[in-house]
Formats: structure tokens, C-alpha cells, sequence
């Protein structure tokens, strides 16, 4: 009955965790939850952490402790040896007498006459959400091990409660951070100026740091490539003459400032929350501009440094910005970078192009002078021509070549002017002798040549700048004459600058701007031709921990040779672009219908089956990918990228290599998911759920060895629910620990009536959740079932799943052997669909592998499942592991699997699922439980 009221009371915690909840609501609840337990307990209390390091009072029983509300507490670990451990060990503490222990806090002991203590942390894997503390005045508490782990439940689900309020507070952060984002880039893409992009900048600066005291240190060139204060924020409350003389009258250069030098050294932001604590800051200079604090962010666009932005914080009070606030800050001054490295080559451009006209106009006016005296030109003027860094040469009225300067000999290939005398002047535009179009002048002709290269002497082009002008008296003509630059290097540096401003430096891919680019195209050729295009977000799973593990070099080569197989995997016409980090996006065009788009997926599924080999290391990567079409789903280029990423966190909800449509549905449970939910909550406590239990055969003698237990849910109104639909459910909701715990001590308790009604000893096989297999009090529970139920351990088998051993090995291998050590069996569920390997598989004190039933479906027509199922048997075998055939449906695939000494088997050839009562009649009640 005890056990059926905590059942009651974790269903009613996990449903106040999943409805829409303040989080102190639900943590009262959980403090009234443990005082109810324990009613030896005087006082109850959540605290939280802060972001100093100490833990303040939340919420608990009774409101006033001592004369002080809760939130008045504060709790210093460096001053707290108790709490210093529970926070180190992540383990509860409980201290029956506070007199005889020196850990707890004299003051705290003193202060509220404390007599027994329980200190519980509340967490969720790793990571510490806040402490739980239990005390007594007078008499010790007397807490039962069974009243601890009950309390230790409870607080799990606050922190479960906690985790899931962080979650949603990070989604709505992130969401909020994306939208914030793209607001900059538009606003930024629609700058035509310099002067407009810092403004915007400022803008989004002042509402990130809340702080519009924004001011822009540019390089300036022309100064040595010196840093020098540039703009102010307009809302700044300095005004802009002021803050350049107060400028130039404090600081001579702005880099001998330790501060700027480390943000232009390293490029990377600094926040001073106290210049007076800082030993970086000069001290004349904050004095002089009144800061308390200061933040620092590094403007670098084309791996190069233009400047830098200051914010201080002009203020009395010391602000810290969280790590989110500093992030998304950087990333409005690197967005506002590429648009001023893109603003400063345009307008660099604007001043060559009017230097080089101003050039070719003047060097024109001076070939002008030159060439009205050219029959009498004496040998000063002909050292200047030839000494001209141009190349120059002139033409006849047939358009025959009459002489060039050494400069252009060179650039053309010649040697000698005696070698290019008389050449026709296609020989140089064409590059083909027979062509003169345009070349031939006469009385009031003018030259007519339209060429962006000329041709040396070895017949290769190369890009010119050149003007073409007669050479007359008066009205008469007497030839032209051409004044040319090579701009070969010129224009490679302007090839390498605009393929960088489309293109990912890292993998070659199209980068965001171009597919932004290329998507608004494809969007209006569909539209005129009635066309469908799918934008698919694709998303790699598990990259930050490859990223953590192996380096950030590592990263980017994996990043590399996916682009590689992504690109494989599309049409011809389809676009492949990285939108940065991990993420890519793929555009599919003339798209017929939805299995198109589904083959192309799966054709990136099975670019990434194979294993990516790099540096000896054997990396398996999945992805998750969403997916939108036009014009269903959106008509333009932000709505599509925007629902195809939606669709995108949909599969990362699955297991890897999943995929999603989006729907209008997506994000909000179906009203038929509602439905269940609700009732869900209640199954467990009006006894609605049944076990249903698959025999276990061993082929060869015919004998039943066990069985697997499997949950059904016996709906009121429904009827039998599939387990496809609520489990699901149960683990979105918590539920399926309670749940879990009920299918354990159920089985557990029919095997025990099975082996005292006195039939032939069987094993017991039992699933686990990866909620389940994450509690803490894991080992705990499975003793507890074994010794109210009597069974031997070594008839309990348990299964897992190669994801749930590899989520965090480490902690899955000393969970494992702490269950092996009760005498119970483990075995691997539905292997050779997971990540592990050969090594892990050592470490882990497994007995049974279980073979999953997709590899055992196409066993006799597929030889890669072949393969793998033998390869399993033999690996199994080696290992010294009992192996399982699950899914066996026919008798071939039977007689294969005994020829391969896999004997033990379960599946619908022998029987499905079935009641304990039919097990009962149609198995064990036969002579020694074998088969009819």
C-alpha cells in the first residue's frame, strides 16, 4: 500500500512538471511531498544556486525560520564543510547527530538549534541544479533508508522540474538569440554606407548590453595602420567632440592600452566588470571617461583586424553579463564586421577606379602632347616613353602596329620592337591576326575595340586596363595610339575577396549569403513556372562531443569530408551550403512530389552509414534533418529556412538519421497525443496497465528458456493501446520511471508464481528505459524487488540498448557491474543498430546479446544481413555471450540461425506476446515446458 501512495505521489509530481507551472510552484509542491514523508522533519528547504558561487533559499516548510523568510538564506560552501561535500560528491549527507559531527556550520547548527540533518543535492547527471535540507530541533529525525530513497525521488523530480524550466528558459533564449540575429544581418544587409552600419550596430549593442555608450576604434591606414577612435553611439551620454578631445588628450596611441592590445592580439571580446580590480585598464584613462566597467569586442573580417568596439559602463554599479549576453553581443559586432569589410572594399574599389581613370586621363593628355610632335620627337621624349611603367603602343589607319615602349614589349612577350612592327593589331586584341574590326581608322572615324584581354606572344591572355585615342592635328588623323596596364594580379585579389564573401573558407560549400542569394532566385523560377522546391536543414548529431573529444582541427576535418558526401548525395541541380558550425542546409529543385525529396534523404543516410576515417580514428556520424517545400509550406526565403528548422529539431527528438516534414502541427502535442497524456497519469494508479510476455525458445531441444516481459495498456475507452503510442509519451513526461519500476516488481512477482506452482525454472526478462537506467537509485530499486519477491537473481535479465550504454560509458559500466553484483543478468536489446564498439562491448559485464529483429526480417534474401548476423553469433561466441535472434517469423530463418549455433530464439514463428494465463496453458504446462 506504502509503495502504491509513492507511486501515487511521483505521478502526481511528474504531471505538475509537464503542465504549465511556475517552478516554485512545483518545488512547494515537492517540499510538501518530502514533509509528508518524513514527519519526523521540522523544516524542509530548497536552495538554489547563485551566481557568486552561494545558495539561497527558495521555497520551504515552515515560511519563517529563526525570525527569516526562506529566500533571506544564504549558504557559503566555502564556508560550509557539509555542503563543500554533498556539492563535491554529488551525494546526500545525513548527520543523525549534529553534536558529535564537525561538518555542519557552527552558525547554522547554533542559530536554528539544529539536532539531525539530511543534505540531498538536487541533479540531474553531472550537472547541480540546487541542495534539499531536512532538520530536527529537538529528537533526531530517525530517517528509514526506505523513507531517504523515497525523499531522494522526489528530489529527483525537482530536479527534473528544474532541468525542464532551464530547457524551456534556453529554447525561448535561443529562439529569441536566432530571430534577435537575423533582425541584425537584414538590417545590416540593407546598409549602403559605412556610417549606416555602425549606427545599426550601436542600435543592436545598446539593447543586448543595455548600454548605449557604444564607440568604434577604426584602423586607419594612412596613419600607420594605427587604431584611432572613430564614431560614438548617437544615445550615448558623451558627446562626440568631447569624447575625441578627451581622446587625443589622454591616450597618444590607443594600443598601448593592455586591454586593446590583448583584444587585437587575441580576438577575442574582454569584460572588465571592475576596472579597479583589473590590472590591464590604464587608470588615467578610466578616470578620465568616468568607467567603472568596460567590455571589449574585436571587429575581424577576412581573418583581418579593422578596429575595435568599447562599451563602457559609465555607471556606480558593477555589471556582470552572463556568458549568453557576452556571446550574442560578439556576434553583432562580427556580423557588422563582414559588413564593414565589405563596405571598405567597395569603397576601395570606387578610389582605384577613379585613381586609374585619373591616371589613363592624364597619361592620355600627356600622349596627346607627345604624339602632335611624334615625327620630330627628340631623344628626351623618347627616354620618357620608354621609361613610362604603362605599356604603350601605337597603330596605323589599317590598324598595323608602329611602335611600343619597352614596358609593353615586356608585358606582351616581345623582345624587341622590330619584332612587333607592322603585326596587325588582332594579333593583340584576338589574338588572331586576321581580325581587325574596329581597328582601321580614318577621317572622322573613331577606334572601336571591346576587350577585356590582350595576348602575348605565346598566344595566352591576360586581363588589361587600356585606352584607345587618335593621334591627330587638327582634323587630320594619323593613327592611335594604346595606353595599357596588366591587372592580372588586381584581379585575382578581387576573385580570392568575392569567393570569399560567398563561400565557407572551411569545406568550399556556398555560405549562408550565397544561398540566401540563390534560394531567392530559385523561389521566383518556381513561381513562374509553377514549381515545388524543398529546403531541407540538416543537422549533425553528436558533433560537440567529437568536437570536445578529438579538438576543434579534428572537427573541421570531419566538417570537410562531410561537405564531401553531401554534395555526392544531391541531384546536379540541388545546392549544398553550410550555414556555419554544424549545421547545413540543402535545396532541392523541381521537386514532383515528397518521395523525391525522401530519396535524396536517404541517400544521405547512406552516405553516412559508412564510417568516416580520419587520423586512425573510425567516426560514425548521423544527422537530423527537417524539411520544408514551397509553396506549401512558405513563399519566400526566410519562412522556408525557418519551418524547415523547426522541422530540424523535430528529429532531433528521434534517434539519428531521422527525418521530418514540416506540418502546421509541429511544436504543439496532437490533441490524440493529449488525450493519452492526461490519461496516463492515471493509469498507474487505477491498475490499467498488463504485461503480456514473448517466449524465449531454444530451437534445437524445443524447451522454453524464458521470457521477454512487454507492457500493454489497457485503455478504458480504447481498449489495448500500442506501446508505439504511450511509451513515447511516458518518456516526454517522466512517467516512465514509475512505470518502469511497476513492470519489475510485475514480472518479477508472476515469475515467482510460476516457480512455486511448480513449473520447469525460467528467466524473467525485463526492458529498460534510459530514464530508468539514469536514476540514481537504480541498484537500489532491483534489490528491493528481489527481496520482496524472493526469485533468484540469476532468472532476472534486464535489457539496455546500445545508445543507452554509450551516452556516458564510463557511469553505464559501474551501474552495470553494481547490478551484476546482485546476481542479475544484462543484456544488450536490439544490437548492431547502435554506436558501440569492440572495446566498449569488453567493458561492459554483459551475458546476452540480443540481435535485433531488422537484421533477422531480410535474413535470407540479404547477404550484408547475413554477414552481419554471423559476424555477431561469432563475436558473441568469442566473447563468451549467450546471443538471442529476435524477430524470427519463419521456419528457413530458424534452420539458419541453428546452423550458425544461434539457438535461442523469440519472434512470432514460435508465438507473439501473450498473456500469463495462455504462456501458462500453451508452454509451461507441457511436460518440462517444450514445445507442442
Amino acid at each position: 500500500m506504502k509503495d502504491h501512495t509513492r507511486y501515487r505521489q511521483l505521478a502526481n509530481l511528474t504531471r505538475l512538471i509537464n503542465t504549465k507551472l511556475q517552478l516554485k510552484e512545483m518545488l512547494e509542491a515537492v517540499t510538501e511531498a518530502i514533509s509528508e514523508e518524513v514527519f519526523q522533519c521540522d523544516s524542509v528547504g530548497i536552495y538554489l544556486p547563485q551566481e557568486d558561487g552561494t545558495f539561497r533559499g527558495y521555497t520551504g516548510k515552515p515560511e519563517l525560520m529563526n525570525g527569516m523568510t526562506i529566500d533571506m538564506h544564504l549558504i557559503d560552501p566555502e564556508k560550509d564543510a557539509l555542503v563543500k561535500e554533498v556539492i563535491a560528491t554529488n551525494r546526500p549527507v545525513y548527520i543523525p547527530d549534529t553534536a558529535s559531527d564537525e561538518r555542519p556550520s557552527d552558525w547554522a547548527v547554533d542559530s536554528f538549534e539544529i539536532r539531525s540533518l539530511l543534505v540531498l543535492p538536487i541533479s540531474f547527471g553531472d550537472e547541480l541544479f540546487g541542495l534539499v535540507f531536512l532538520f530536527n530541533y529537538g529528537q533526531p529525525m530517525n530517517i528509514t533508508s526506505e523513507q531517504r530513497e523515497t525523499v531522494e525521488a522526489f528530489v529527483n523530480m525537482a530536479a527534473v522540474a528544474i532541468r525542464n524550466a532551464n530547457d524551456l528558459h534556453r529554447k525561448e533564449d535561443l529562439l529569441q538569440e536566432k530571430q534577435f540575429l537575423l533582425d541584425v544581418n537584414r538590417e545590416l544587409s540593407r546598409c549602403e554606407n559605412m556610417q549606416d552600419a555602425v549606427d545599426i550596430c550601436f542600435k543592436f549593442i545598446g539593447e543586448v548590453l543595455k548600454n548605449d555608450n557604444a564607440g568604434i576604434h577604426l584602423l586607419d591606414p594612412l596613419a600607420g595602420r594605427r587604431i584611432k577612435p572613430a564614431k560614438l553611439s548617437k544615445n550615448s551620454s558623451w558627446n562626440e567632440e568631447e569624447w575625441l578631445e578627451t581622446h587625443t588628450m589622454t591616450v597618444e596611441d590607443i594600443l598601448s592600452d593592455r586591454v586593446y592590445q590583448e583584444v587585437v592580439q587575441t580576438r577575442k571580446p574582454i569584460f572588465i566588470p571592475d576596472v579597479t580590480k583589473d590590472s590591464r585598464p590604464d587608470p588615467e584613462v578610466t578616470r578620465a571617461f568616468g568607467i567603472r566597467g568596460l567590455s571589449v569586442f574585436p571587429l575581424v573580417a577576412m581573418n583581418e583586424v579593422l578596429g575595435f568596439i568599447a562599451v563602457p559602463n559609465l555607471s556606480d554599479e558593477v555589471i556582470k553579463y552572463p556568458k549568453s549576453v557576452q556571446q550574442l553581443a560578439q556576434s553583432v559586432v562580427d556580423s557588422t564586421a563582414s559588413t564593414l569589410s565589405n563596405l571598405l572594399y567597395m569603397d576601395k574599389q570606387e578610389v582605384i577606379i577613379e585613381e586609374r581613370t585619373s591616371e589613363v586621363r592624364e597619361k592620355n593628355q600627356q600622349l596627346e602632347r607627345v604624339v602632335t610632335e611624334l615625327e620630330n620627337l627628340s631623344r628626351e621624349k623618347e627616354l620618357i616613353l620608354n621609361s613610362a611603367g604603362e605599356g604603350i603602343f601605337g597603330l596605323d589607319l589599317q590598324g598595323g602596329m608602329t611602335f611600343c615602349n619597352p614596358a609593353g614589349l615586356k608585358m606582351l612577350g616581345y623582345e624587341r620592337e622590330e619584332d612587333i612592327i607592322g603585326m596587325p593589331c588582332g594579333q593583340i586584341f584576338w589574338g588572331d591576326p586576321a581580325k581587325t574590326d574596329g581597328c582601321a581608322v580614318g577621317p572622322g572615324n573613331k577606334p572601336f575595340v571591346l576587350t577585356d584581354l590582350f595576348y602575348r606572344r605565346d598566344g595566352v591572355g591576360f586581363p588589361v586596363e587600356y585606352d584607345l585615342s587618335l593621334i591627330q592635328e587638327g582634323d587630320e588623323v594619323f593613327g592611335q595610339v594604346v595606353i595599357f596596364k596588366d591587372i592580372t594580379e588586381r584581379r585575382q585579389l578581387e576573385d580570392e575577396i568575392k569567393y570569399y564573401a560567398y563561400y565557407d573558407n572551411l569545406t568550399d560549400l556556398p555560405n549562408r549569403l550565397l544561398l540566401r542569394d540563390r534560394l531567392d532566385n530559385a523561389l521566383t523560377n518556381a513561381e513562374l513556372n509553377d514549381e515545388k522546391l524543398a529546403v531541407l536543414f540538416l543537422d549533425l548529431d553528436r558533433f560537440k562531443l567529437i568536437n570536445d573529444t578529438f579538438g576543434h582541427s579534428f572537427g573541421d576535418l570531419l566538417l570537410k569530408e562531410v561537405a564531401i558526401r553531401l554534395s555526392k548525395s544531391i541531384p546536379d541541380n540541388g545546392i549544398v551550403s553550410r550555414q556555419g558550425g554544424d549545421e547545413f542546409m540543402i535545396i532541392l529543385l523541381d521537386v514532383k512530389a515528397k518521395e523525391e525529396v525522401i530519396q535524396v534523404v536517404d541517400r544521405v543516410n547512406e552516405a553516412f552509414a559508412e564510417p568516416i576515417q580520419l587520423e586512425g580514428h573510425e567516426i560514425f556520424i548521423k544527422n537530423s534533418i527537417g524539411i520544408a517545400v514551397y509553396p506549401d509550406d512558405g513563399a519566400d526565403a526566410e519562412a522556408l529556412i525557418r519551418k524547415a528548422d523547426t522541422a530540424m529539431y523535430r528529429s532531433k527528438e528521434v534517434a539519428g538519421g531521422s527525418f521530418h516534414f514540416y506540418h502546421e502541427g509541429m511544436g504543439r502535442r496532437t490533441v490524440e497525443n493529449v488525450k493519452y497524456e492526461n490519461a496516463l497519469y492515471r493509469a498507474l494508479e487505477r491498475d490499467e496497465f498488463v504485461l503480456f510476455y514473448q517466449p524465449q525458445i531454444d530451437y534445437c531441444s524445443g524447451r522454453l528458456t524464458g521470457v521477454e516481459a512487454l507492457i500493454r495498456w489497457n485503455h478504458p475507452v480504447e481498449g489495448l493501446v500500442p506501446p508505439g503510442i504511450f511509451i513515447p509519451l511516458a518518456e516526454q513526461t517522466g512517467l516512465i520511471v514509475p512505470i518502469g519500476e511497476w513492470v519489475m516488481r510485475e514480472a518479477a512477482g508472476q515469475l515467482k508464481k510460476w516457480l512455486d506452482a511448480g513449473y520447469p525454472p525460467i528467466s524473467m526478462a525485463v526492458n529498460l528505459s534510459a530514464a530508468q537506467f539514469e536514476q540514481d537509485d537504480l541498484v537500489s530499486v532491483v534489490e528491493r524487488v528481489l527481496e520482496e519477491t524472493g526469485i533468484p537473481p540469476g532468472t532476472f535479465h534486464l535489457e539496455l540498448t546500445e545508445n543507452q550504454l554509450m551516452r556516458d560509458s564510463e557511469l553505464a559500466i559501474e551501474t552495470m557491474h553494481r547490478l551484476k553484483k546482485l546476481g542479475v543478468h544484462l543484456a544488450i536489446d536490439d544490437f548492431g543498430t547502435g554506436y558501440s564498439s569492440l572495446g566498449y562491448l569488453q567493458k561492459f559485464p554483459v551475458s546476452t546479446l540480443k540481435i535485433d529483429r531488422s537484421f533477422i526480417r531480410d535474413l535470407m534474401d540479404d547477404d550484408d544481413d547475413r554477414a552481419l548476423t554471423d559476424t555477431i553469433i561469432t563475436m558473441a561466441g568469442n566473447l563468451g555471450m549467450k546471443v538471442i535472434a529476435e524477430g524470427v517469423e519463419t521456419k528457413p530463418q530458424a534452420d539458419y540461425l541453428a546452423t550458425r549455433k544461434c539457438t535461442l530464439m523469440q519472434g512470432y514463428f514460435f508465438s507473439p506476446p501473450i498473456p500469463a494465463r495462455q504462456l501458462e496453458k500453451e508452454f509451461l504446462k507441457n511436460e518440462k515446458g517444450m514445445l507442442k
